[in-house]
């Protein structure tokens, strides 16, 4: 799927219709890079902890080596991402985010755009891989922008 490994600063969109999988196949993701001694924070707008970790132990992920943080508003995650300093983040899913930046609703284009580019300069200032997922619609095209 990602043509060898990741790549420094780049930013992956997994998307496809809901309950297709992108969340399970981001935390088996996330439970591989945690084995390589990657520090992973993956960020849910969707499902609790409890949830996350449920799914986890489905599939016999190890999620206590995951760092995790239910949350939907970009400034909260912000200085989140300054403490930890994750070397992968995984946005599940970018619909869900928020940008005081905008008074758009969550899921509106405008939200997308602004909370997409906001990871977008993260992850190409750090360098570090980021993954968002993303919903399709019912007309069959990725929700927001492509």
């Amino acid at each position: 799927m990602l043509g060898g490994g990741l790549v420094s600063g780049s930013v992956l969109l997994l998307a496809g219709d809901p309950g297709i999988g992108k969340s399970t196949l981001l935390l088996q993701i996330a439970d591989s890079l945690t084995k390589q001694l990657k520090k992973v924070l993956y960020v849910s707008g969707e499902e609790s902890g409890a949830q996350v970790r449920l799914r986890g132990d489905r599939l016999g992920v190890d999620t206590s080596k995951i760092f995790f943080l239910a949350e939907t508003e970009t400034e909260t995650i912000g200085p989140q991402l300054t403490n930890l300093s994750p070397d992968i983040l995984i946005i599940d899913s970018i619909q869900t985010l928020t940008s005081s930046t905008s008074n758009s609703t969550a899921g509106s284009i405008v939200q997308i755009r602004e909370c997409a580019q906001i990871f977008l300069n993260w992850a190409k200032t750090t360098g570090s891989p980021t993954f968002f997922t993303g919903h399709v619609t019912k007309e069959g095209s990725i929700a927001g922008p492509k």
